[in-house]
């Protein structure tokens, strides 16, 4: 299976929805959420829908789907096309937040492993590590500790850890049998033995959901709604959440698909910061880090629906962004510059205040979010 990080950036979340903040808010940051969105281009983050790739007959389901596609996402400036696409990166994130990877200032963000692909590019993020032994997507249970497995090792962090992925090979990549903390992915129950009500009804309709992606990952919806029960039931301090449908239908051709999966993660996430921005415990105490993967072809308009080293030279291009309290609102960074993926890892400890340690090589922070 192929699947696609967003690191969409890393965003820490400051002021409440609908005040006049400038992202400079009082506060700690006390907890953090994480969020990826598989294989989701920088070039529609920053660019918005493509005209080339949406008027290509391989990538569209006919006439009708091309011309939906220009009613819901199309303008003449790409300023405007992308607040289309993606109206919470460029209402929320971009006025109180940071956003990083629009090569056309020569900001740029990279991964660094070698192989362009989901868990090499999940594992870069998550240990700070681009371990070049990590070059299968089949690859075994992941023998570093991640980030999320060394935070649930500190003190006030015990059992106030959680991840959510649609894709099931999260449960390697995080290392669902050590890591001490509860790993949900693709189509695993969640709610444990006592799963609340809602629970139970999203355990119920996983079961007899419509499968596209077969029995390795889950629709988004799914994952979602999974996650923000664990949210409002358990309260904890981080959270993962990896959406992966902009992957999926990314490398099935099919755009309107993957910019609809894009717009509906950029509803959820303005979601997410609704709940936590009027929830006492989180309100002004909470970051959100957002990212990919890796990135998809874009030199040849062809190969958008794929990545990997060894077939798309431009796929190692990604982005980030990030909003909380006491970060800087420096919206889009236009400035020159190089950021990796394997920093994520020691950025995400370091906004909880935390230095990360592990019997690997970790990336540095990036220093630029504080700055």
């Amino acid at each position: 299976m192929h699947k696609i990080i967003l690191l969409a950036g890393w965003f820490m979340l400051y002021g409440c929805t609908g005040s006049n903040t400038t992202g400079n808010e009082e506060g700690k940051i006390e907890h953090i959420i994480v969020i990826t969105t598989d294989g989701l281009r920088w070039q529609e983050l920053y660019k918005g829908m493509d005209s080339l790739i949406a008027t290509n007959g391989r990538f569209n389901q006919g006439r009708r789907d091309s011309a939906k596609i220009f009613e819901n996402y199309w303008a003449a400036d790409e300023t405007e096309r992308r607040k289309k696409l993606l109206p919470f990166f460029w209402d929320s994130i971009a006025q109180k937040g940071q956003l990083y990877g629009n090569r056309a200032y020569g900001n740029k963000v990279d991964v660094a492993n070698p192989y362009w692909f989901s868990y090499p590019g999940y594992n870069e993020i998550f240990t700070g590590y681009p371990d070049t032994a990590i070059n299968s997507n089949e690859y075994k249970p992941n023998p570093h500790t991640t980030v999320l497995e060394y935070i649930n090792r500190q003190e006030g962090f015990k059992d106030r850890v959680a991840a959510f992925g649609a894709w099931g090979a999260f449960d390697r990549i995080l290392n669902k049998e050590r890591c001490g903390f509860p790993v949900v992915s693709a189509f695993s129950a969640t709610g444990g033995d006592h799963p609340t009500p809602k629970e139970e009804l999203i355990n119920a309709m996983l079961k007899n959901s419509y499968k596209p992606f077969g029995e390795g990952e889950c629709l988004d919806v799914f994952t979602h709604y999974a996650a923000m029960e664990y949210l409002k039931e358990k309260k904890p301090r981080v959270l993962f959440i990896g959406y992966g449908e902009t992957d999926e239908w990314a490398h099935a051709g099919r755009y309107k698909d993957y910019l609809d999966a894009a717009r509906q993660v950029d509803t959820w996430i303005s979601e997410i910061w609704e709940y936590v921005q009027h929830t006492p415990e989180y309100r002004n105490k909470t970051a959100l880090f957002i990212t990919t993967d890796h990135g998809r072809g874009d030199i040849n308009k062809d190969q958008w629906t794929g990545h990997g080293s060894r077939s798309v030279a431009d796929s190692h291009e990604m982005w980030m962004a990030v909003m909380g309290p006491g970060i800087p609102a420096k919206g889009e960074v236009k400035t020159p510059g190089q950021l990796y993926q394997q920093q994520s890892a020691q950025t995400i400890a370091s906004l909880l205040g935390l230095r990360y340690q592990a019997d690997h090589p970790i990336a540095e922070e990036i220093k630029e979010i504080k700055d």
